[in-house]
């Protein structure tokens, strides 16, 4: 297989960064956003346009001084002045523009990501596909993608291409007049004359190109680098957040110099990762900051001997030293930025994996679900497999009817908990056909082994994810008492990280307190009390199997209690796969 030529390989770049930056440009907020990047790129504009008077002002400021003309040096500190103060308001309003292209661009981007990230459970379907593919697997950190990279994206993408927009639009400005104040260059050669008109703005182009070209094979590394130094960085702050959130279990086995140790080697290997990236930097910095100390006297020592020779005054020659600043400047763009644009093109490749595996999530086949009046759930010819495509079920017949209570049974392991995802209809991995009642949406609840809650007021927790306003704080209580939990009756409006703050079977009775709030028809139980004592659990059950009759629906649950085979009218066990 040919590997693609610099240049394919730039189109396909500048393509990846087209198809992220431009849907702004083109949704609801387009005309916003294009006025106000009308107005800064207008701003840098006139940021040039003073910077050409400003060239004009040193060659007749400089030539007062030489010529000792104080009528004249007096006229000109007064004309900088307000040469300054337009400067100034520009600079200021040209900041503060950009700034704000940048805010409200990662705003849009931000919301654009967590919807995508969000709708069709697609969060979900990248941490199953993550675990299970391997080298092909999504990238990792989503968080990083939409918190940080489209943050960089935004602020690397505005400040980029305005410095490139302004160096284009200052060379052009600039290498007229370092043309018609240079003159030529004339040599002999082989016993003719020669002459090189505009001979500064050669030496200028050639001076540039030389150090682009060094820059690049000497800043390449850091594309690669950057990518890997955001990865790993990503990868040590999610391992710091597993500790505490997983921080009982881990101080109950002792664990913490396993995790003292598992910390140490991820964060040797993000400093490890920096040491290689700053010595990648120091590298290019020895030249970038060398070339930059040379072109301060490059000017100078090519134009002197016209100076010494009486040919320009002293403000032509500041004035050309002036110029060809300016245009050394833009032609050394790339090199003032490589580094800079090492990091946006790392960025841009992970927002481009990051958009690849919503494309790839969408090409998942998700299984025919089709509602029905008859009150059943009920499966035909269902093939379920692993994120890997190993089978997990074949060709399942299942269903049970409102009025039925049903457990599931079988080994760990064996594909209990994937049945009740397909039957909620977050398993994307399946074919064939799943029928739920037309009520569904409305009327379904799932009791996990671990249920979630929201950090914030209790009552948010009971209810989530409606809105707890829905409900009366008699109602909330009711629920909390019918759930064996009288004493979180008064703490409704109590903040707090639920999750850490309640014992595992108090978090068990909260997610059924849930269920006794919203009286759902159709209720799913997957080791909802495995947590609980006996009693509580006899409870429990009994007063979720009588709401859930007294609205003529199904109790299905997963348990390996043999206790919990008594509230439920038939068991069924998951079929094994042949071989």
């Amino acid at each position: 297989m040919t590997q693609p030529t610099k240049f394919q390989m730039f189109r396909q770049f500048a393509g990846q960064a087209l198809a992220l930056a431009l849907p702004y440009f083109k949704s609801d907020q387009k005309w916003r956003a294009r006025l106000l990047l009308a107005a800064i790129v207008a701003l840098n504009l006139a940021s040039v346009y003073m910077l050409v008077l400003l060239n004009e002002w040193n060659r007749v400021f400089y030539d007062a001084l030489q010529n000792k003309d104080a009528a004249v040096f007096w006229r000109e500190l007064g004309r900088f002045t307000y040469l300054a103060f337009a400067f100034i308001i520009i600079a200021v309003y040209k900041f503060y523009l950009t700034q704000l292209l940048e805010m409200r661009w990662r705003s849009w981007l931000t919301g654009h990501y967590m919807d995508r990230w969000l709708q069709g459970r697609a969060f979900y379907h990248l941490e199953l596909a993550r675990y299970a593919n391997g080298p092909d697997a999504p990238p990792d950190n989503p968080d990083q993608r939409i918190q940080e990279d489209l943050n960089l994206f935004t602020s690397h993408t505005v400040g980029l291409s305005m410095g490139l927009l302004n160096a284009l639009v200052t060379l052009a400005s600039f290498v007229g007049i370092l043309w018609g104040l240079s003159g030529a260059f004339g040599f002999g050669f082989n016993g003719s004359q020669y002459e090189i008109p505009g001979f500064m703005v050669w030496m200028a182009v050639l001076y540039c190109l030389v150090g682009s070209v060094l820059t690049h094979y000497i800043g390449r590394p850091l594309i690669g680098l950057n990518f890997q130094q955001q990865r790993l960085e990503a990868d040590f702050r999610h391992h710091l957040v597993r500790v505490r959130e997983y921080s009982e279990s881990i101080a109950l086995d002792g664990g913490e110099p396993v995790e003292r140790r598992h910390l140490g080697g991820r964060f040797t290997q993000v400093l490890g990762n920096y040491l290689s990236l700053l010595k990648a930097q120091k590298r290019l910095t020895w030249f970038t900051v060398g070339f930059g100390q040379a072109a301060v006297v490059f000017p100078f020592v090519v134009a002197a001997p016209r100076f010494f020779s009486g040919a320009i005054q002293l403000g032509e020659l500041m004035q050309i030293a002036s110029a060809f600043g300016r245009v050394q400047d833009s032609l050394s763009w790339f090199v003032d930025n490589y580094d800079q644009l090492a990091s946006w093109r790392a960025t841009t490749d992970r927002l481009t994996s990051f958009e690849r595996s919503f494309d790839a999530l969408a090409r998942t086949h998700v299984p025919a679900a089709h509602d029905n009046g008859d009150g059943v759930f009920a499966t035909r010819d269902l093939d379920i497999t692993l994120p890997d495509g190993r089978p997990l079920m074949a060709d399942l017949q299942w269903q049970v009817r409102a009025g039925e209570h049903l457990l599931v049974q079988g080994p760990s392991g064996s594909g209990k908990s994937t049945l009740f995802r397909v039957l909620a209809g977050i398993w994307p991995w399946t074919r064939g056909e799943v029928q739920r009642p037309t009520d569904f949406a409305e009327r379904a609840m799932f009791l996990p082994q671990r249920p979630y809650f929201p950090n914030g007021p209790l009552r948010e927790a009971l209810a989530y994810p409606l809105d707890a306003s829905r409900y009366s704080d008699e109602a909330l209580r009711q629920a909390l008492r019918d759930a064996l939990l009288p004493q979180l009756g008064e703490r409704l409006d109590e903040h707090n990280n639920w999750g850490q703050k309640l014992s595992g079977g108090e978090q068990q009775r909260l997610a059924i307190a849930r269920a006794f709030l919203k009286r759902p028809r159709w209720l799913f139980a997957d080791e909802a009390t495995s947590a609980l004592d006996e009693a509580a659990e006899k409870t429990l059950y009994q007063r979720l199997r009588e709401r859930v009759t007294a609205e003529n629906g199904a109790l299905v649950s997963i348990a390996h209690r043999p206790s919990v085979a008594a509230f439920h009218d038939r068991s069924w066990t998951v079929p094994r796969l042949a071989g």
